[in-house]
Order: structure tokens, then sequence, then C-alpha cells
């Protein structure tokens, strides 16, 4: 059976992943399953720049076929940040990360902004890009954290169809309207038409 690199250190992300990816005709393979590589710089300014960058470092690096994704929040009145950044802004603690989006809010006077996730995936062989996507989600961002179903700025992101955050819904329902299950669905089904 032909494998499938997932090329992702994130708990959450991989989870998500392998849920909407399992059942294909493929070995689902996990950074952690292989020899330690070290992980590229994500030098790009847009999420495609990133998402091609990471599949085709690690499907070179390893000879297998790579799916890799960047994702992350982008908050209107803050011109759109954290952006490609969002991973490493402001450290690794998100309540750190919570509390410096309320407080760039509240210096213009807000307590919500529109905002949206991102998540670019590309698939890859040595040296070649098979497949790309770019979903996202709409929302706004919630005047409190709430829940514990998701990871990362799930608890902070409300989506309005719903009322409550994406870290308030199970994963099935998030999948079906989240910037990564749109993406992956997407993934999932241009991996089902070539085998």
């Amino acid at each position: 059976m032909k494998q499938l690199l997932i090329a992702t250190t994130n708990k959450g992300k991989l989870r998500e992943i392998e849920a909407i990816l399992t059942g294909l005709p493929l070995e689902l393979v996990s950074l952690r399953e292989l020899a330690a590589i070290d992980e590229p710089d994500e030098t790009g300014a847009t999420f495609a720049e990133n998402a091609r960058l990471k599949a085709l470092y690690y499907a070179d690096a390893t000879g297998l076929e790579t799916v890799a994704d960047d994702s992350g929040l982008e908050i209107d009145a803050l011109g759109g940040a954290p952006g490609v950044h969002s991973a490493r802004w402001h450290g690794t603690d998100y309540n750190v990360k919570f509390r410096k989006i309320r407080e760039a809010l509240a210096a213009q006077g807000l307590d919500s902004s529109s905002a949206r996730f991102v998540c670019h995936a590309t698939i890859a062989h040595p040296g070649r890009i098979t497949f790309e996507t770019e979903q996202t989600v709409e929302g706004l961002i919630a005047p409190a954290p709430a829940g514990d179903k998701g990871f990362g700025y799930d608890p902070i992101f409300l989506y309005p169809p719903l009322g409550v955050t994406l870290a308030q819904i199970e994963r099935d329902e998030k999948a079906v309207v989240s910037h990564r299950g749109k993406a992956f669905k997407a993934v999932r089904a241009y991996l089902a038409a070539a085998r």
C-alpha cells in the first residue's frame, strides 16, 4: 500500500487530518513515525508559499508523497494579523495570544472584529507539486474564549451560523465547516480520484 506523509508536528492538526483521510487506500504516516527530520524555516509571505515549501521539503527529504498545510487566523481589525505568523505570534501560550488580541482590539475601542481562518493544503511528490487547495471559514472574534473541543485559536473564533466557537462543536461537525476540514475534504477527493 502506498504511503502518504502528513507533514505536521501539531497533534491537534494531525488528529483532524487523519480523521478526514482515514479509509483511503493509503497508509497514513506521521512525522513522529520517521527518523527525526529538521523542520524547514517557514519563510513564505503567504499560507500558500509556506504549504508548498513544507510539502516539497518533506517529500524530498523522505521520498514519500506528502501533504502539508499552512493555516492561521486573520483578524480584519488587526490588518490581517496574526496571519501567516499565527503559530509563533506572541509565543506559544494561547492564553497570552488571546490577551494580546483583546488588548489590540481594545486599543481601537473594539471588543470584536470580523475574522477568518485560512488553510492552504499542498500535496507533493519529490520535486513537484501535484495538488493545492485553499479554504476559509468566516467568523468573529468571540467576547471571551469558550469551549474545550478545539485547539489553537478555536476558543476565540465565533462561527455565527451556529452561534458558538469552533472549540464548542464536535470534531465531525467542525470538519464540515472549518477551513482545515474543507481543505482536507478536497485533498481526500483528489487522492481518491487519483488512486
